[in-house]
C-alpha cells in the first residue's frame, strides 16, 4: 500500500469517529430531551396557539402523528443545541489542511454563520410567527373555526426557519464574494438597489401570502446585505488598480526629475 493511499484511509477514519461523535452527542441531547417532548412542541406551537380563539386547539389528522411530530420536534432541537459541537468536529477535520490566514478567516465565518442562522430562527419565531398568523387570522371568515393540524404546521415552521436562517447568511456569503476576488466591494453597492429588488421577490416567493411576513424577511435581508459590505470592504484587501487611466507615464530624458 502506496503513502498516498495510507494518507486517504487514515482521513477517513478520522472522518468516520468524528461523525460518530457528532452523532453521539446529538444522540445524548435527544434522550436527554425526550421526556419533555411534548412540552417543546407546546413551545414551538405557541406563536400560533397565542392568536387562535380562546378554547381552540390544534388537531392531529394522523392516528400516530400526536407522537411522532413532537419526537422530531425533539430530534431538531437536539441537533440546533448540539451544533457548536458538531461544527467543531467539522472544524478539527479540515483545520490541520488549512493555511494559517485561512484558519483566521474560517473560524469566524462559521461561527458567525452559525450565529447568524440562530438568529435568523429566533427573529422568526419572536416576531414573524405572531404577527404572520395575526394577520391571516384577520382574515378568517367568522363561519370558519381555525383548526391547524400539528404536523402541517411543523413542515410550515420549518420552512420558515431554514428560510429566515438561510437569509440571515446573507453578510458571510457578501464577504467570501469579496474576499475571493469574485466581485469587488464597489460592484456590491453598484449592484445594491437590484438586491432590493430580489429580497422582496424571494421574501414574496418562500414566505406566506401575506404583506407582514414579506417585509419582515424582505427588510433584514437588504440591512444585512449592507453589513456585509461594511464588513467586506474592511477585510479584503485593496486591489491595485490596472485601468487604463491609472498607468504611470513614462518621463522622458531632460524632462525634470531626471536630472
Amino acid at each position: 500500500m502506496s503513502a498516498e493511499q495510507e494518507n486517504f484511509i487514515s482521513h477517513l477514519i478520522e472522518l468516520r469517529a468524528r461523525l460518530l461523535r457528532a452523532l453521539v452527542a446529538v444522540g445524548v441531547l435527544f434522550i436527554c430531551l425526550l421526556p419533555w417532548s411534548s412540552d417543546i412542541y407546546d413551545f414551538l406551537a405557541w406563536p400560533l396557539i397565542s392568536t387562535l380563539p380562546s378554547g381552540t386547539h390544534m388537531i392531529a389528522t394522523g392516528v400516530v402523528t400526536p407522537f411522532f411530530v413532537p419526537i422530531k420536534v425533539t430530534m431538531l432541537v437536539a441537533f440546533v443545541l448540539a451544533l457548536p459541537y458538531v461544527l467543531y468536529q467539522a472544524w478539527a477535520f479540515v483545520a490541520p489542511g488549512l493555511y494559517a490566514h485561512e484558519r483566521r478567516l474560517a473560524l469566524p465565518l462559521v461561527a458567525g454563520s452559525v450565529l447568524l442562522f440562530i438568529a435568523g430562527m429566533a427573529f422568526c419565531y419572536f416576531f414573524v410567527f405572531r404577527m404572520a398568523f395575526r394577520f391571516i387570522a384577520s382574515f378568517a371568515p367568522e363561519s370558519v373555526q381555525l383548526a391547524p393540524d400539528i404536523e402541517q404546521y411543523l413542515s410550515f415552521v420549518m420552512t420558515m426557519f431554514i428560510a429566515f436562517g438561510v437569509t440571515f447568511e446573507v453578510p458571510v456569503i457578501v464577504i467570501l464574494l469579496a474576499r475571493a476576488g469574485v466581485v469587488s466591494v464597489q460592484k456590491l453597492r453598484e449592484v445594491r438597489s437590484y438586491v432590493i429588488v430580489g429580497a422582496f421577490i424571494v421574501a414574496a416567493i418562500v414566505t406566506p401570502p401575506d404583506v407582514v411576513s414579506q417585509i419582515m424577511l424582505a427588510v433584514p435581508i437588504c440591512l444585512l446585505y449592507e453589513l456585509g459590505i461594511f464588513i467586506a470592504a474592511a477585510v479584503s484587501k485593496p486591489q491595485p488598480a490596472t485601468g487604463p487611466g491609472n498607468a504611470v507615464a513614462p518621463v522622458e530624458p531632460g524632462e525634470p526629475g531626471n536630472g
